[in-house]
């Protein structure tokens, strides 16, 4: 019996894996409502001052911030890069860091180079392993991220771009679509385009975007464009971190699923090893019997 006693051994470390994959789904499951109403609160914030922004972009201020100037003649692109800091979430990171890579293709094709903040411990690795040039990191932010942790590894990249030594500023995370579908996403933070503007010709003939600035124009658009970069910044972070739970959560529920099905498999292995060698017995006393 000694296959069947290593048949057991083997059925009992799968249901000690199910049992984990199985609070890790539990876990997750509830850390993901939590993480899903952190998302939609942000939500409306950031589309808010991302519309005000771009109206503004469309605008004859009296005074250009630093974020509205192109830099077409620079030849160094930055990429806000945010990631989980835990693995066991299906391919979330996988798809996003894809999504980067072929971005960086794309511009290393048009002679920029790329200069990364990493936030979240598996795109900083990732990042080191590929060779990128890492401005800044942070990592372990927990499940309840403060906006203090962020603003400075992200103002790396936004005092280069004022000083105009970088090209653009991109933004890469996974947007929560739903908890079965995350879509991961590189989309342009700096300089400040607003595509919704740019598809309504009516409505840009309808209004001219006309401001009038209290205290004055420097004050007002340099406290939006912080809070812009702060809002869109946050809000990649929140949706990265539902898409985290949701997608773990996933991952989990199949894993127990699979567990539960080798289980199943090995139990049948092993009442066919154990019902064999009780036959083998049964012959050979027959057979014993038989020549007696």
């Amino acid at each position: 019996m000694a296959a069947g006693k290593e048949i057991r051994g083997k059925i009992k470390s799968v249901e000690n894996t199910r049992k984990i994959t199985k609070a890790m789904e539990m876990v997750a499951a509830s850390k993901m409502r939590k993480a899903q109403e952190r998302m939609r609160a942000a939500r409306p914030y950031a589309a808010k001052i991302r519309n005000v922004a771009g109206h503004l972009s469309e605008a004859n201020p009296e005074y250009v911030h630093p974020f509205l100037v192109q830099h077409p003649d620079a030849k160094v692109a930055g990429f806000i890069v945010v990631t989980t800091d835990k693995g066991l979430c299906g391919g979330l990171n996988t798809n996003v860091l894809r999504a980067l890579t072929s971005k960086v293709r794309d511009l290393d094709g048009e002679g920029v180079r790329p200069e990364a903040v990493a936030i979240g411990g598996k795109g900083f690795g990732f990042l080191q392993r590929v060779g990128f040039k890492i401005a800044a990191h942070v990592i372990h932010l927990g499940d309840s991220p403060h906006l203090d942790r962020l603003i400075g590894p992200v103002k790396v990249l936004l005092d280069a771009y004022s000083r105009g030594e970088l090209q653009a500023v991109y933004l890469c995370y996974t947007r929560f679509i739903n908890t079965m579908r995350q879509e991961p996403v590189v989309e342009q933070l700096l300089p400040l385009t607003d595509k919704l503007m740019e598809r309504s010709l009516e409505e840009k003939r309808a209004h001219s975007w006309d401001y009038i600035y209290e205290p004055d124009a420097k004050a007002v658009v340099e406290e939006l464009m912080i809070r812009y970069v702060e809002a869109l910044v946050y809000q990649a972070l929140t949706e990265n971190m539902a898409s985290e739970q949701s997608a773990r959560m996933v991952a989990m529920k199949a894993a127990t699923d699979n567990a539960g099905n080798v289980i199943d498999e090995l139990r049948l292995l092993y009442n066919k090893t154990r019902q064999a060698s009780i036959t083998k017995e049964l012959s050979e006393i027959v057979a014993g019997a038989a020549a007696v």
